[in-house]
């Protein structure tokens, strides 16, 4: 026999407004209150369960928000860089006040098929990485606080004391394809340790970073989806990690669909006339050399440059240009346009502008379209201002990935995003792995040296990142032992390594073989503890 709730409608009710009121004061509080959500505080309680279970993140996220206030009022940054090792963790703790955990890092180091980062892995292998990483922090703040306890007060001075629990900012990719999965996602990444999740517009099954083409972005309306589910999902849970909204439109060549209007102003289309009245698209051109066995990479190069590649708004310059009308035409199709203007819009605008016959622009993003269905991409610093505008009143910070940072695109970014959303807007960013900061691209020496620096100062950067180091900086350090160890055996270990790493001031380095670095003073204390034996020190 089914048994059946006793609680009253009555009391049913009361308990829903009373997390209602809970939500609503919530959402007043220093962490929340720069957050405009779409949603009420009715719609989060109704979504919640019954008892709201205590979020384990939220100590580090609050944390982390303070921190990360505290430097954008100084002007200055957190550094760090990407780790899914605990040992190499216990080492950062040192320096840094925070870590990383890297999608990309995670795929090479903690997944059963490793290899270059498509996003290919299991959406929860950076959770489990996370779950990892956060659990060795409590450890070794656990038995770090035993062995100071059981010294007395005067002398724990002189005792190591490092600041394990740093918080872990997670990659969150793209949500993995969906709202429900980029749902479970947050909800697994907040329940296990992450202080803050950064979520991407790059379009889940197309990232691909191994060739000259492939990074596809989604429309501006799937991205804000998705920085609005992950928001709606921390909301659910009561959880204070923050959110670092990522946009990942710097060097995306493709798109994947022109369902969203404010896309379509950086869509390429061809304007050869021969190639529109011929119906000659670009899958078609590599198909056929694919066929005649010629090859397709250089097939497709010589369609796209024969194609007249443009936007329509740069179509409708051209034209204008080249019948000779005057400029005053040109700025009033300009007038007629904006953001948010859908390519129908632009047809009829540069008609009005221009007349029937110049404004009758030959434009097709049909025809350059990829095997995939993607839609050809313009990339501009304005593409990342205009969606970092889009998410920003439901994200914590603003970060456009710039594997290749140009310093006169960073200063125009950053500049344009403070413009419109104040000064107190905060910003990540992360330094790419194989970046020479060529004189080209805006980097003196003296750039290039302070370039950290200068992102917090002038920029209000609070928090980077290098991904990579654990692959580029570990691989490297690992080489050299490893030719040492086969050339010199233990002599040279112990001469190199062990003597250096036992005998160095004030703190010999951490390893298995010390006992308050291992745990082994702590599992005595549970022995002792379980004996009757008091193990605190005054």
């Amino acid at each position: 026999m089914a048994i059946p709730s006793t609680e009253t409608l009555e009391a049913e009710q009361a308990s829903f407004d009373a997390t209602v009121r809970v939500v609503q004061e919530w959402w007043k509080t220093p962490r929340q209150a720069h957050v405009k959500r779409p949603w009420s505080a009715e719609t989060v309680a109704a979504l919640r369960g019954s008892e709201t279970l205590p979020v384990v993140s939220n100590p580090a996220a609050l944390k982390l928000w303070d921190l990360l206030r505290e430097h954008h009022k100084n002007g200055t940054t957190e550094l760090t860089f990407g780790v899914t090792d605990p040992v190499g963790l216990s080492q950062m703790a040192k320096y840094m006040r925070t870590v990383y955990v890297s999608g990309g890092l995670s795929g090479f180091s903690e997944n059963n098929y490793p290899g270059m980062d498509h996003a290919d892995y299991p959406w929860d292998t950076v959770p489990k990485v996370v779950d990892k990483l956060f659990r060795a922090e409590v450890w070794h703040d656990q038995r770090q606080r035993q062995l100071r306890m059981a010294s007395p007060l005067e002398e724990r001075a002189g005792l190591e004391h490092w600041d394990y629990l740093m918080p872990i900012v997670a990659d969150g990719d793209m949500g993995f394809g969906s709202l429900t999965v980029g749902m479970k996602a947050a909800k697994a990444l907040a329940e296990l340790g992450a202080a803050a999740i950064h979520i991407d517009d790059l379009a889940l099954g197309l990232k691909k970073f191994t060739t000259g083409q492939g990074r596809t972005v989604v429309p501006t309306s799937e991205y804000a989806d998705r920085v609005k589910a992950i928001r709606l999902q921390l909301d659910v849970l009561g959880a204070e990690t923050l959110i670092f909204a990522r946009c990942d439109t710097d060097h995306a060549d493709f798109i994947t669909s022109v369902t969203d209007p404010r896309d379509h102003a950086y869509v390429l289309g061809a304007t050869n006339p021969d190639f529109l009245e011929r119906s000659w698209t670009l899958r078609e051109a590599i198909k056929e050399a694919i066929t005649s066995g010629k090859s397709a990479a250089e097939s497709r190069q010589s369609w796209m440059e024969a194609a007249g590649l443009k936007t329509f708004d740069q179509a409708v310059e051209d034209a204008a240009t080249t019948a000779g009308l005057p400029s005053a035409k040109l700025a009033d199709y300009q007038a007629r346009v904006g953001y948010g203007s859908s390519l129908q819009q632009r047809r009829t605008a540069a008609k009005l502008a221009l007349g029937e016959t110049v404004g009758n622009i030959a434009f097709d993003w049909e025809l350059p379209r990829s095997a995939q269905g993607q839609y050809l991409f313009r990339q501009t610093v304005q593409t990342i201002v205009e969606r970092a505008l889009v998410v920003a009143p439901i994200s914590d910070l603003s970060w456009a990935r710039m594997d290749q940072p140009n310093y006169h695109d960073l200063k125009a970014y950053h500049e344009a995003v403070r413009a419109a959303l104040g000064p107190d807007r905060m910003f990540a960013f992360a330094w790419g792995a194989e970046w020479p900061f060529p004189a080209s691209a805006g980097w003196t020496d003296e750039r290039r040296k302070n370039a950290s620096a200068i992102l917090a100062r002038e920029f209000g950067v609070v928090w980077q990142v290098q991904p990579m180091y654990m692959i580029q900086g570990v691989n490297m350090e690992i080489e050299k032992s490893a030719a040492m160890w086969t050339s010199e055996g233990i002599g040279g270990y112990f001469d190199k390594i062990q003597a250096v790493a036992v005998n160095r001031k004030p703190h010999r380095v951490d390893g298995y073989e010390k006992m308050s670095w291992c745990g082994g003073y702590l599992s005595d204390a549970f022995f002792s503890a379980v004996a009757g034996e008091e193990i605190a020190k005054k």
